[in-house]
């Protein structure tokens, strides 16, 4: 893993980074637009990168940048992520320097919708720019129903989501907090809480 982030320090001192970590169907996607959709708070999304296919309405530089699985090992190899990881086998996802960078320079905030691993990773360069949310789902039989509902993915995709859930439900301490998606609007505005007063005192604890 690179751990070479000078290119993304030379900008703005005041930016910050907001993460939101989940096992997939806890909701922190749907958290993540509500806050978006308050230009009050300042916030820019972080595009990901990865080398899997675009699904179902999915555009690239709108949901992911969708890059080949021979690029992505080229940019790792160039030091261009500030942090990747291969979720499954030849499947690499990624943040680039450039994005947080192009954000930063914009004088926003940026905010993720990230996997547990690359949430906790860049809250590790950034420990002090970082508020990281992990939001927990009802429980493991209701992620399997609203994967299951979303109809986007194979039965076997869906088990190995599964799997990797129970463990990524085991990180949740080590998340500045822990919002308890089992009431959807309830979740937004605490979310919408927490953001706002990060921000305002830059602390998330």
């Amino acid at each position: 893993m690179e751990d070479n982030t000078n290119g993304a320090d030379k900008n703005t001192k005041e930016g910050k980074l907001i993460i939101f970590s989940a096992p997939s169907g806890s909701g922190k996607t749907t958290i993540v637009k509500h806050l978006l959709e308050h230009p009050e708070l300042g916030l820019e999304f972080s595009i990901s990168a990865t080398s899997r296919e675009p699904r179902g309405d999915e555009k690239d530089g709108v949901n992911y940048y969708f890059i080949s699985l021979r690029e992505f090992k080229d940019h790792i190899k160039s030091g261009d992520f500030l942090e990747w990881e291969e979720v499954y086998r030849d499947n690499f996802y990624g943040t680039l320097k450039s994005e947080v960078e192009r954000i930063w320079a914009q004088g926003k905030h940026v905010i993720f919708d990230i996997d547990v691993a690359g949430g906790l990773r860049i809250k590790k360069k950034f420990p002090d720019r970082t508020l990281a949310v992990f939001v927990k789902p009802p429980s493991v039989d209701e992620l399997k129903r609203r994967l299951k509902k979303r109809s986007t993915e194979s039965e076997d995709r869906i088990n190995m989501r599964i799997a990797k859930a129970s463990v990524e439900l085991a990180t949740a301490p080590q998340f500045d907090t822990i919002i308890k998606n089992y009431d959807l609007d309830t979740a937004k505005k605490e979310a919408y809480d927490l953001v706002a007063d990060f921000l305002k005192t830059g602390t998330g604890q």
